[in-house]
């Protein structure tokens, strides 16, 4: 039987990790020889999740081969995935973004929901499959949701997501506020980070119209301290700008205590970013209160005004 490998997006965050390893499992119990891997180095907060459940990061590729079958979980456009991978065998896709960029030349299973992290998915497969989700498994699909909904505050968090987060803090028997923000808070440690690790840690490529752009993400528990590597970051932000051609750059900064963010914005095309929030940039910079989501309140609105 070959063996297929499953992974999520470049710059991988805890969803696509635990996805990854968790898919695995389940293709495995159905009689599948699968292996995770991943596309990117791991954050602080993943590492803390992997950690705390003693499972073993994924190996690590760049590209896939000629032919070699794949699953996708937690992303499908061709731009966020592995080097090659138009000309890979995409078997399944189990993802909660939208459908962008994507094409394969033979069917394949594919399930994407308006859900709040592609954990809550997988364990509707779990269920669907009559397969028995382990205490570590269970963890760390827990993890993911509570990453991807900032601990069921974030605005993309569904009834689904919070309901699937109780019950598999049960399976895992972990009390998930108290695991939740511990985790997160691991996540916001960044001091050892250079700037160019920083805006490249939760970063995705994303098209605007016919504008190339990319969006960043940091979480903290303290915007100020983040702001003083201001100028370090902005002149990172200028190098990978002028390096990949792209039109706008938007690095966020993200409260994960208080649910607000600070932007700061680079790019030819910076009008697009003011136009959609109203806000006028002050030295490239823009406070964006109650934001804390790029897939449901920043990447809408841009593309709503490229």
């Amino acid at each position: 039987m070959e063996e297929m490998i499953v992974f999520g997006h470049k710059s991988p965050d805890t969803d696509t990790i635990c996805s990854a390893i968790v898919m695995s499992d389940l293709q495995g119990k159905l009689g599948k020889k699968v292996k995770a891997v991943r596309l990117g180095e791991l954050n602080k907060e993943t590492e803390y999740a992997l950690k705390y459940l003693n499972v073993e990061k994924p190996e690590i590729i760049s590209e896939v081969e000629n032919g070699q079958e794949v699953i996708l979980v937690d992303h499908n456009e061709f731009s966020q995935s592995a080097n090659n991978i138009e000309n890979a065998k995409i078997k399944m896709v189990v993802d909660h973004h939208r459908i962008c960029d994507f094409q394969t030349a033979e069917p394949l299973y594919y399930r994407a929901e308006p859900v709040g992290c592609t954990c809550t998915v997988l364990y509707k497969l779990y269920k669907e499959n009559n397969v028995e989700v382990s205490e570590k498994m269970a963890g760390l699909m827990l993890s993911a949701i509570i990453s991807d909904t900032l601990l069921l505050k974030s605005p993309t968090k569904t009834d689904e997501d919070e309901k699937a987060v109780k019950e598999l803090a049960q399976i895992a028997n972990l009390d998930y506020q108290t695991y939740g923000l511990e985790m997160l808070k691991a996540g916001t440690d960044l001091s050892d980070f250079s700037a160019k690790e920083l805006i490249g840690l939760d970063c995705k490529e994303c098209a605007l119209s016919d504008k190339k752009a990319k969006i960043a993400q940091v979480n903290t528990a303290d915007i100020n301290d983040m702001m003083t590597r201001k100028a370090e970051i902005e002149e990172t932000m200028k190098k990978d700008i002028e390096e990949n051609g792209l039109d706008l750059f938007v690095f966020v900064i993200t409260d994960i205590i208080n649910s607000n963010s600070q932007a700061i914005v680079h790019g030819k095309e910076t009008a697009i970013f003011e136009k959609g929030f109203n806000k006028k940039l002050e030295d490239n910079t823009a406070f964006l209160p109650g934001v804390v989501s790029r897939k449901k309140q920043i990447l809408p609105v841009l593309q709503e005004n490229a």
